[in-house]
């Protein structure tokens, strides 16, 4: 609200200083009041009146002001902004070009604010055939020579046409300008549309496919009663049913552009295998001394998703190495708890590609692989080398 007082202050600031000029010029093109009282009564006061009219109206409706200001302009031949010798033409030499008078400038800014502001053409082309029509009749009542046509003809050009062409040509860049901000803020949204929709697959999928790990365990548990093994077993398919609806979600959100990488997340390795094998899944890790990559938990964390949705009740080895990561599992012990066909390996494959390596995934043995090579630190990126990679 400060910052609109603030606005509005200035601009009413702007308008008396436009308002104090503008009376300036038109009384030093007319009659002064001490040394013609009655010429300037009859000539110079209806001016001011016209010329406060339009600097009040003239910010939100340039088009009225330009018509208000008709009479104060350029319609006086006697001096312009330039001097010709058209002798090959007319037998006068001195034929003024672009007639100009204490207030052109303002007429020229308000027809510029026009076509800057007016977004409709009809009302600014019938202003325009005014203004010509006046221009016309001003030639003809002064005798119609060639060489004040030549004059009107620039000064409704030089005055009128030219700022408003200037006005409208700003208004069309500032529209394309803001169309391209929308444009980004659109894509921007987009993006991180996708990244929300590969941070749920990441985590809550697993989390989701863990959780249904442990119910498989518990409805195959000895000892339970029949109650317990049910409840285990609805558990179980509420997971698996919460994974799908998950994945539909993550269809609506997710979009086909490009999503940066997601941040590093502040789990190890070691860490996300120790809480899948106390889900009940089977699993074996070999961690080799070194440094981890930086996409092996998201390499690990989507192998140990597919595994516990696609192959339940299956063994699964994870191996981890400074520029290899690879997740296989056997085959499944029970049915299935989702369909094929999720988006997680294909953002994964993305990423991988975003960060220089390969993956590669598939039946392996009646099972399944999910493999990625990464370059080691300290190696050129094949992109950024003009290499070729093998396909």
């Amino acid at each position: 609200m400060k910052q609109l007082r603030r606005e509005n202050g200035r601009q009413v600031g702007y308008d008396v200083l436009l308002w104090i000029v503008l009376c300036a010029a038109i009384c030093a093109m007319g009659p002064l009041p001490f040394a013609d009282p009655a010429g300037f009564g009859t000539v110079t006061a209806p001016r001011l009146a016209l010329g406060t009219v339009a600097v009040l109206v003239g910010r939100r409706r340039p088009l009225a002001a330009l018509v208000l200001l008709l009479p104060l302009g350029p319609w006086s031949f006697s001096e312009g902004f330039a001097t010709v010798d058209l002798t090959w033409l007319l037998p006068r030499r001195d034929v003024k070009i672009l007639p100009l008078l204490a207030t052109s400038p303002f007429v020229v800014w308000y027809a510029y604010l026009t076509g800057r502001r007016l977004s409709r053409l009809r009302p600014a082309l019938v202003a325009f055939c005014l203004i010509a029509a006046v221009g016309v009749a001003m030639v003809l009542d002064s005798g119609g020579d060639l060489a004040l046509w030549v004059s009107m003809i620039t000064a409704l050009a030089g005055t009128y046409v030219v700022p408003y062409l200037l006005g409208l040509l700003r208004r069309r860049l500032l529209l394309q300008r803001r169309q391209a901000r929308l444009s980004a803020e659109a894509q921007a949204r987009l993006r991180e549309r996708a990244r929300i929709a590969r941070e749920m697959h990441d985590s809550l999928g697993h989390d989701l496919a863990l959780i249904a790990v442990r119910a498989a365990g518990l409805e195959l548990s000895a000892g339970l009663h029949e109650a317990q093994v049910k409840a285990a077993g609805e558990l179980r398919l509420a997971a698996a049913d919460a994974t799908e609806r998950l994945r539909q979600i993550i269809g609506v959100l997710r979009d086909d552009c490009d999503a940066p990488p997601l941040a590093p997340v502040h789990e190890d390795v070691a860490e996300l295998v120790r809480r899948a094998g106390d889900s009940g899944m089977p699993i074996t890790l070999d961690l080799a001394p070194g440094p981890v990559p930086e996409l092996a938990h998201a390499v690990v964390q989507e192998g140990l998703t597919n595994a516990a949705k696609h192959a339940p009740g299956a063994a699964v080895e994870v191996s981890v190495r400074a520029d290899r990561v690879v997740v296989r599992n056997g085959q499944a012990r029970s049915r299935p708890m989702a369909r094929p066909g999720g988006l997680g390996l294909a953002g994964l494959r993305e990423r991988v590609r975003l960060a220089g390596g390969t993956l590669s995934a598939g039946p392996v043995g009646g099972g399944y692989e999910l493999a990625v090579d990464l370059p080691r630190k300290g190696e050129e990126h094949p992109r950024l080398s003009g290499g070729r990679r093998a396909s």
